[in-house]
């Protein structure tokens, strides 16, 4: 059950209906999910992220199918199931196959194995990869 109401529209403070008008017109649709309804409780915490939320998924150098696979496997490593969810079925709107989830998947856990590998070994970074070396730092 969620800390604050899943408000539904005739509930929604009037800043907060604003947003929603924004992210049904930015998205081009009617339905409005539980985040943005338990977010409208705090209008301020809604704009901003919204905001944020808009300009960072927004278009930019990255495909916007990358971006949900990104989201997708930040949002495994820290758990959140509303947000593997949500995101895996943007993903899936924006052309994702099963077997490029699968594969995401799979990097996602071969880079939690080896990042605790590389971490509960303390291995040290090679010079090369450091900024330094590479004449980006």
């Amino acid at each position: 059950m969620s800390i604050w109401p899943v408000l539904n529209d005739a509930a929604m403070p009037e800043r907060s209906a604003a947003v929603v008008e924004d992210i049904k017109t930015t998205r081009n649709t009617d339905f409005i999910n539980n985040f943005w309804r338990v977010l409208a409780n705090d209008p301020a915490l809604l704009e901003r992220t919204w905001g944020s939320l808009k300009e960072v998924m927004g278009p930019g150098e990255i495909d916007p199918l990358t971006k949900e696979m990104l989201y997708v496997a930040v949002s495994i490593v820290n758990g959140c199931e509303y947000c593997i969810r949500s995101h895996t079925a943007a993903a899936r709107a924006k052309g994702i196959s099963e077997k490029q989830l699968g594969e995401l998947l799979a990097i996602v856990g071969m880079a939690s194995e080896t990042n605790r590998l590389a971490t509960g070994l303390q291995v040290p970074v090679d010079a090369a990869f450091l900024p330094e070396a590479s004449g980006n730092g």
